[in-house]
């Protein structure tokens, strides 16, 4: 799933942020049903506890999108090496032989 989003261009960042705003909506909502409905205070407490929930899922799905992206740099960058022959901290020279 983590992989898919990576493809559709789902980036750690956008989680991250959707979970900073997950808790700010959440104590919005805490607030919006604590003054527009008369259910009292527990009815608000609920609300609020729902939509703050969602913030660990996103905070989670932002770390493995983080991983994902690291797992792409550490193969770009490996590519880049073998079209070079190897690299110096493999402790061979760049062969030159094919120049």
């Amino acid at each position: 799933m983590i992989t898919m989003l990576h493809k559709m261009g789902v980036r750690s960042g956008m989680m991250y942020a959707a979970g900073l705003a997950s808790i700010g909506a959440s104590v919005a909502v805490w607030f919006m049903s604590n003054s527009q409905e008369s259910a009292g205070v527990d009815r608000a407490d609920r609300w609020g506890i729902f939509v703050g929930e969602w913030a660990p899922t996103f905070f989670a799905m932002g770390i493995a999108l983080r991983m994902e992206e690291t797992r792409e740099e550490m193969r770009s960058s490996s590519i880049e090496q073998e079209s070079f022959g190897g690299s110096y901290a493999e402790g061979r020279m760049p062969s030159r032989a094919g120049v």
